[in-house]
This record gives structure tokens, C-alpha cells and sequence, in this order.
């Protein structure tokens, strides 16, 4: 199985784990005199079922993602880069978006405000750490279909 794979398998298996949580929450309570729509207990063993495989799975996408090197860094170091870009890029456009507010003024007596930053130059640097944010996203998708997770 292929990296990627793994990783589709457990987004589904996040998924569904919350769909059993929900369908388990809606069966749990009836009136009395009545069955539930669903058997809690089947819902629980495939519940049940669903997290062990996720577990397994989570350990092994984690041990391969250690083990696999891409220009001299592991898909885990690859994978931090990715998340520290991703941070600092929503914080600069949340900066960006501050900055870029203008207060109204009814009259030239009022106290003007304005940016204490250049907007220019923080979109500026969001546009090139998009870019390097695509590349690196690329690269890891891209590796993520040639890696055979480890077992």
C-alpha cells in the first residue's frame, strides 16, 4: 500500500468514526416500549473496530513518514514546515486584514487611523510563502504516491 492510500483510508476511517458517533448518540435513548432504529451494540463493535484499525494505521503512517527522506529531510520534518507556513501564513493575512480596514470619518476633527505596517510588503510576503507552501505541498503529495508505507 502506498503512503497516499494510507492517508485516504484514514481520513475515511475519521469519518465514519464520526458518523458511529453520531449514529450511536441518535440510538442510545428511546421510549420506552420502543427499539432503537439501530443496534447500539453492532454500532459499538464496528466502532470499536474502526479505532483499532485507525490506530494501526496512525502508527504505521507516522513510522513511515520518520523513515522516508526527501532532499535530505524526512516527510515528519517536511510535514512541520508545512504546518509552521501554513500558521504564520493565516497570521499575516489576518494581519494584512486588520491593517487593511479603514474607520470611517465624519469630520477632519476626528482622530485618524491608519496602518502602522506596510500592507504592500506583509502581501507581498504571504504571496511567496503561498508559493513556497504549494511547492512543498506538491513535493510531499507528490512522495506520498511513491512511498510504500511501512508495516
Amino acid at each position: 500500500m502506498k503512503l497516499a492510500e494510507a492517508l485516504q483510508e484514514r481520513a475515511d476511517l475519521n469519518r465514519n468514526i464520526e458518523q458511529l458517533n453520531n449514529r450511536l448518540n441518535h440510538n442510545v435513548l428511546v421510549q420506552e416500549g420502543e427499539q432503537p432504529v439501530e443496534n447500539p451494540e453492532k454500532l459499538k463493535q464496528e466502532l470499536d473496530a474502526s479505532i483499532a484499525r485507525l490506530s494501526v494505521l496512525m502508527a504505521c503512517i507516522n513510522h513511515t513518514n520518520c523513515q522516508t527522506v526527501v532532499d535530505g529531510q524526512t516527510l515528519t520534518e517536511l510535514i512541520a514546515q508545512k504546518d509552521a507556513l501554513n500558521l504564520k501564513i493565516r497570521i499575516y493575512k489576518n494581519v494584512v486584514y486588520e491593517g487593511s480596514q479603514t474607520a470611517y470619518r465624519a469630520r477632519n476633527t476626528e482622530i485618524k487611523i491608519k496602518a502602522s505596517v506596510s500592507i504592500e510588503d506583509w502581501q507581498r510576503e504571504i504571496d511567496g510563502m503561498s508559493k513556497e507552501l504549494r511547492l512543498l505541498d506538491n513535493k510531499l503529495q507528490e512522495n506520498n504516491w511513491k512511498t510504500e508505507l511501512i508495516e
